[in-house]
């Protein structure tokens, strides 16, 4: 009966072992497992957090291109406030871009008359984005050309009398939109006595609010004639360069620096930048060739072919040497200006100008240049 215990509690002690070498086994295997499936399930977050980041990612991009885009109409929607009560636009796009023609469907009576007291289609302009964009017609090289990083700042000078108010701002909108930031020092809009009332409030709002601490507005008491009022222009202006233009233009791009580097080269330099024209019924803009200013007998200027000597270069992009000028844009150093004597303030209407600044500058030893496009 001993024996039989003995035995029985071998096998009994035996059998336990064997089930625990056997539980400790799965028991291992499982650890295995579990380490395995942490690391599936660690890999499977890493790879979700991930997607999850790029996901993120591309939603916060979405999110702040659609908040900038948002902002943009914002922005333009509060600027083309200040032109919408006006009857005019702002922005890209639109009738006229490109320098194209622009016509109107309504001929009406409003339009005859408008064209009567501003010599232009007043009416169509009114319709033309102030922003809209021109043809550069420069010649190739001046596209390529370098300028200093030194250049002296431009003091710019609008003269106007009973203008169209769209006309006007687009002047400024155009010389702000292709003048770089850091050489325009201000624009200056000398009104000689206008009667017109959108000239009055609505301009002094208008360019108050849109262009604050830009734009200055020059307002006389009475009738000074487009001489006077240029000198009252110029004694505005504070920067070292100052250019002077009729309040219908449209500027284009690099227009004002190879100006500012031929009167930095030389401050006698008179500068005409070349010009093209806007035809007054269309707007549409329309390329003139290169050409020097000359006058005949009676003292008319007009244009006439650049001189041989130019003609024999060859290159478009230099400037031309010319005896006189045409009155309604020169850029010239301020203080020299002053220097010469400024403009005849006997002078009544505009003409004598275009003779009187070649032979003032031509007489201290240079004459007036044509800068190029």
């Amino acid at each position: 009966m001993a024996v039989a215990r003995k035995i029985k509690t071998l096998l009994t002690v035996n059998i336990l072992v064997f089930v625990g070498i056997i539980l400790f086994s799965v028991y291992c295997r499982i650890q295995d497992r579990s380490q395995e499936l942490v690391q599936i399930v660690r890999s499977a977050e890493r790879r979700a957090r991930s997607r999850g980041a790029k996901a993120g990612s591309l939603a916060d991009r979405e999110a702040i291109l659609q908040r900038l885009d948002h902002l943009e109409e914002v922005v333009y929607n509060q600027l083309n406030g200040l032109a919408k009560p006006m009857g005019l636009v702002e922005g890209p796009g639109g009738l006229g871009q490109g320098g194209m023609a622009a016509t109107l469907r309504d001929d009406s009576h409003e339009s005859e008359t408008k064209y009567e007291e501003y010599g232009y289609n007043a009416q169509l302009s009114d319709r033309i984005s102030l922003d809209r964009s021109i043809p550069d017609y420069r010649p190739k090289k001046c596209k390529q050309m370098t300028y200093p990083d030194d250049l002296p700042q431009i003091s710019v000078v609008f003269i106007f009398v009973n203008e169209a108010l769209s006309v006007i701002l687009r002047s400024v909108h155009s010389v702000v939109n292709h003048t770089p930031s850091h050489l325009l020092k201000e624009i200056i809009l000398v009104d000689d006595n206008s009667d017109n009332v959108e000239l009055k409030f609505n301009l002094d709002q208008y360019v108050n609010k849109r262009y604050p601490g830009l734009v200055k507005i020059v307002r006389n008491n009475k009738r000074e004639g487009l001489i006077r009022a240029r000198i009252q222009g110029w004694k505005a202006a504070t920067s070292p360069v100052v250019g002077f233009f009729d309040a219908h233009v449209e500027f284009n791009i690099g227009w004002v620096e190879p100006a500012l580097t031929r009167i930095k080269e030389d401050r006698k330099r008179i500068i005409l930048p070349a010009i093209d024209n806007i035809k007054y019924n269309t707007f549409e803009v329309q390329q003139y060739a290169n050409a020097a200013h000359g006058y005949n007998w009676g003292l008319w200027c007009m244009y006439i072919i650049p001189p041989q000597d130019w003609l024999d270069k060859g290159d478009e992009s230099a400037p031309i040497r010319t005896p006189a000028m045409i009155g309604c844009s020169f850029v010239v150093d301020r203080e020299y200006f002053g220097e010469i004597g400024l403009l005849d303030p006997g002078m009544e209407v505009y003409g004598g100008e275009n003779i009187e600044l070649g032979m003032r500058s031509c007489a201290n030893g240079l004459c007036v240049l044509i800068a190029p496009r």
